[in-house]
């Protein structure tokens, strides 16, 4: 039996890394039985059948796992957004953000396309989220402006690409490195957003690292519990220890740390606002759930 590292998954197929050699494996059916389902991420154990294909045998604990994109074992989330073509959507970032935190994921803002600024917008709108301590990274992969600058992030993490669909994530991931050659398609004017070029979730070796490139995606929705929502943001979840009740969903209760830092300025009327969307999402779901 050998140990490894799922990388790829593709047509019911799943490639494992062991020792920088690559095997083509298949599931064994207990994983069907058992209503599991290898992902790429996975650490595993595998047996050889010949040369180069085998069956996979035993998946070990997930630290955390995505549904969109399938994926697990993350360290972090470059949260990939444009700074036009399309516009700078913050409703989108904050929700993915809750999603990415909630699965104890850190997440980097990446913001593509400066090249096609002709205004400091993008600056004034992102400096809440350098207030809430996010690190944020400004690039163009056309004139590879700030490129350079991420590179050092990726050492020793799995990081997963995700963001807004057209925002350039794979002609990022082709900045980085010339030699993946990733398919991009130009945006749609007609719709304003971008094909999705990536068809299937693949674990990337990059500077002392892994990257995931993965489809785009344009809405998710928020399942999980209001109070998991609550704690979602890190910035949230550190005020709520001073909040009055411990359950606080920092919405109609009185004396929450939350609310008074949105009345201090200290967190983004607007990221407050968004929470709020995402809080009553949440409660909707709740309902149907449970009636």
């Amino acid at each position: 039996m050998l140990s490894g590292h799922i990388i790829k998954s593709l047509s019911g197929f799943y490639y494992v890394e062991n020792n920088q050699k690559i095997y083509q494996c298949k599931a064994s059916g207990k994983f069907r039985k058992n209503n599991q389902k290898p992902l790429v991420g996975d650490l595993c154990d595998f047996t050889i059948e010949n040369t180069n294909e085998g069956y996979i045998r035993k998946l070990y604990p997930r630290k955390n796992c995505l549904v969109r994109p399938p994926i697990c074992n993350i360290d972090q989330a470059l949260l990939v957004f444009s700074a036009k073509e399309p516009d700078m959507n913050t409703l989108l970032l904050d929700r993915f953000i809750a999603i990415i935190e909630h699965h104890d994921i850190e997440p980097i803002i990446c913001i593509t396309k400066i090249d096609l600024l002709d205004s400091n917008d993008v600056y004034q709108i992102m400096k809440p989220y350098e207030t809430a301590g996010y690190r944020i990274y400004y690039t163009s992969s056309s004139t590879h402006q700030g490129v350079d600058d991420i590179r050092h992030i990726f050492t020793d993490k799995v990081t997963v690409f995700t963001g807004q669909s057209g925002v350039g994530k794979s002609s990022l991931l082709n900045a980085l490195d010339i030699h993946l050659n990733i398919e991009t398609n130009e945006i749609s004017k007609a719709l304003g957003r971008g094909k999705h070029t990536t068809r299937h979730v693949e674990l990337l070796e990059m500077y002392g690292g892994y990257v995931a490139d993965t489809p785009g995606f344009s809405s998710l929705e928020i399942s999980m519990e209001p109070v998991e929502l609550a704690h979602s943001y890190h910035d949230f979840k550190e005020l709520s220890n001073s909040c009055k009740f411990r359950e606080c969903l920092h919405d109609s209760e009185p004396h929450c740390a939350v609310k008074e830092a949105v009345e201090k300025g200290k967190i983004s009327k607007e990221r407050y606002e968004h929470y709020l969307t995402f809080l009553a999402e949440t409660k909707k779901l709740k309902e149907k759930k449970y009636g």
